[in-house]
């Protein structure tokens, strides 16, 4: 009898101890968890309309895209909170999440600052700090637009860019591929073009990318172009 009394003890200790890691196991976990994740919203503001040669349908169908984006930002943000709550950082899905995200995120932020830089007003870029370094590193206005055209002709799906690179004020024309290969690390986009064909495909069809480009360039907010520099 004394040894049964001994062995349940012993028994009852160890299955206390367990209780106790196990607890301690979840605190961790959890305090490891995402506490708060911002919720991104569509900025309105942002819709121009009116413009020269890109249509209000056109850009009312490319909103809709743009929305997705945000939503699906949010919507990873929500998997990956839930996931890491749950113990799953390590998982298949937890990694996919992760992998889709630069693609999401940059997909919502790149069609911000293109639609930031559309306007129905005629503007042009002024005798700026930015047309002075267009200007010394193209030799001249013109060559750069050609040059930034040309980045758009690329094929493939994607946007060209103007970017400045913030520690020295150097500017280059880029083409990403979709949203977020070929990004260059620290350059600041100045200028940004969709050059997908759901940017032109309504007033231009799938061929229509050359048309489109020159009705972009028509339509630049270069008061926009030039507060980014």
């Amino acid at each position: 009898m004394k040894k049964f009394i001994i062995l349940f003890l012993i028994i009852n200790f160890i299955a206390q101890k367990n209780f106790a890691i196990n607890t301690l196991n979840n605190n961790k976990m959890q305090d490891n968890s995402m506490k708060n994740i911002y919720s991104y919203k569509e900025k309105t503001d942002l819709k121009p309309s009116g413009l020269n040669g890109i249509s209000d349908t056109q850009i009312a169908d490319h909103w809709k895209l743009y929305v997705s984006y945000v939503n699906n930002v949010n919507k990873l943000n929500e998997d990956l909170k839930e996931l890491a709550a749950q113990g799953k950082g390590s998982s298949l899905i937890y990694a996919d999440r992760k992998r889709r995200y630069g693609f999401e995120y940059n997909g919502m932020i790149l069609h911000e600052y293109y639609f930031e830089n559309l306007t129905n007003k005629q503007t042009e870029l002024t005798d700026s700090k930015l047309k002075e370094k267009i200007i010394q590193t193209w030799a001249s206005f013109e060559n750069w637009l050609e040059d930034f055209k040309n980045t758009g002709k690329t094929r493939g799906i994607g946007w060209a860019i103007l970017y400045a690179d913030p520690n020295t004020g150097e500017l280059t024309n880029q083409f990403i591929h979709e949203h977020q290969n070929g990004v260059i690390t620290d350059f600041k986009p100045i200028l940004v073009m969709d050059v997908w064909e759901h940017a032109y495909m309504v007033d231009h069809h799938a061929d229509g990318r050359a048309a489109y480009i020159e009705d972009f360039i028509k339509n630049i907010n270069w008061p926009i172009v030039e507060a980014r520099y």
